[in-house]
């Protein structure tokens, strides 16, 4: 079907289906482990029970696992996790029964729920806009209340198998090892990074997600699908994790590059929830409305894919392990045939030797012409970049000028296409090592995690 169709979809279901309703959560606290799920329901017609659960290590703090502690962050878990089933049907109306939402939050959570949707919007070609496509109803009269807890001054580090997270883990090594990892619904990639970089099983917090079947019938019978912000839920799940832990600090691996629109002249993101401007909105959230305890933010956000690559390379060890491929995330493989595997091995390419890169990802993707599209996606010569998350046009740009320079003989076939286009040119925002240099102001690390990443960078 014409992905145009799916917006007469959008206002049929509209029409069928009133309101998607957030019933209540339920919370079970054990020996040993943490497990919560949410009852939500599509119009008293779908019924969903996501859920999640947390074994409960040693480094668990005994004094924060109380409902007391935790209903306002569970809540709020449950507040993201409610999109990926919203998106079904996107009914009008959003009926939010377990706690009372002031207008503020109601304006907070619908700017994430759009901006977050925007790739879901764009591709269906769904019309709407912030003030219509739904209104948040809150039923209760129970306030959250925040929480203060004790912290120390170590870290969680977020894991997700690609090379981002290794250079947050290298740099931020503790002698004492008191840092914890972060793995929400771990694959093999994440627990191999985690034992290279000395982590054991009691030094990583595993967070088990499981999606409703209902929902995945329902993707099949042609209900409405799509991307949604997946990394505001882990920005949720991080702040379960440091109070269980008692870690102060949160130190994702968001880079500047993540704010770049995936849409030419428009706001559409597929890297929204990695962004700069949701980073900021998400601090101002938690401290106003849960707790001022924590310091959430990304340590790689003053600089962009081309420093973090050339930092990478310098970290073999994990070459063997890292993957950043989604089709291939479930065999652990880099299936080769990807806009991120093609994006990874451009930003990679000028700090590795071809060799070594056709050895990681099994052929030499700058050969295969089957990417042209996405190559040209890539480079900026599409109207959009690819739904992943990738790097910069000018980043791209940069590493394949630099890649020409250096190459000799003849050029794998995208190369060969690129060099015979007008996107050759080694000046401006093209000069891989102007790029090399950036180091963006906006971003939310204090002195001391701001002198760990210029020291790396520039001493």
């Amino acid at each position: 079907m014409d992905k145009s169709d799916n917006y007469h979809k959008f206002l049929k279901f509209r029409k069928k289906f009133k309101m998607f309703t957030y019933e209540s959560y339920d919370l079970k606290i054990t020996q040993d482990y943490l497990a919560f799920s949410y009852n939500f329901n599509l119009d008293n017609k779908y019924y969903f029970r996501p859920s999640f659960s947390i074994p409960l290590k040693s480094f668990i703090n005994k004094d924060n696992l109380s409902e007391e502690k935790l209903r306002n962050i569970i809540f709020n878990i449950g507040m993201v996790e409610l999109i990926s089933y919203w998106k079904a049907a996107c009914p009008q109306n959003v009926i939010i029964k377990p706690y009372y939402l002031n207008e503020e939050q109601k304006q907070w959570w619908k700017n994430l729920y759009f901006n977050g949707l925007g790739e879901f919007f764009y591709l269906n070609s769904i019309n709407t806009n912030k003030n219509d496509f739904l209104q948040i109803i809150s039923e209760s009269e129970d306030f959250t209340q925040k929480i203060s807890f004790s912290t120390d001054n170590s870290v969680i580090i977020p894991v997700g198998g690609g090379k981002d997270s290794t250079i947050t883990l290298e740099l931020l090594a503790e002698p004492n090892h008191s840092n914890l990892l972060l793995i929400l619904n771990p694959r093999k990639s994440c627990m191999d990074t985690a034992s290279i970089a000395g982590y054991n099983d009691n030094s990583i917090i595993i967070v088990n997600r499981t999606i409703d079947p209902v929902l995945l019938k329902m993707n099949d019978e042609g209900f409405l699908n799509g991307h949604t912000p997946f990394s505001a839920l882990l920005a949720f799940v991080s702040l379960l994790s440091s109070v269980l832990s008692g870690k102060k600090h949160i130190a994702l691996s968001n880079e500047s590059s993540a704010n770049e629109s995936t849409v030419e002249g428009s706001s559409v993101n597929h890297q929204y929830s990695k962004s700069y401007e949701f980073e900021k909105d998400f601090r101002n959230y938690y401290t106003k409305y849960i707790t001022e305890d924590i310091n959430y933010f990304s340590f790689l956000r003053p600089i962009n894919e081309l420093q973090i690559a050339k930092l990478f390379s310098e970290n073999p060890k994990y070459f063997p392990v890292f993957k950043s491929c989604n089709a291939g995330s479930k065999t652990n493989t880099w299936c080769g045939n990807c806009p991120k595997c093609l994006f990874t091995f451009i930003i990679l390419s000028p700090f590795i030797e071809r060799k070594k890169m056709i050895e990681i990802f099994g052929k030499d993707i700058l050969d295969d012409k089957n990417l042209l599209h996405q190559f040209d996606q890539l480079t900026g010569s599409a109207d959009t970049k690819p739904f992943e998350c990738v790097g910069t046009i000018d980043e791209v740009n940069a590493a394949l000028c630099s890649l020409i320079k250096t190459e000799h003989g003849k050029l794998p076939f995208l190369l060969d296409y690129y060099s015979k286009s007008h996107h050759n040119s080694s000046s401006g925002n093209n000069d891989i090592s102007t790029l090399l240099k950036d180091f963006n102001n906006e971003h939310f690390l204090t002195k001391r995690f701001e002198d760990i990443l210029k020291k790396k960078l520039y001493d």
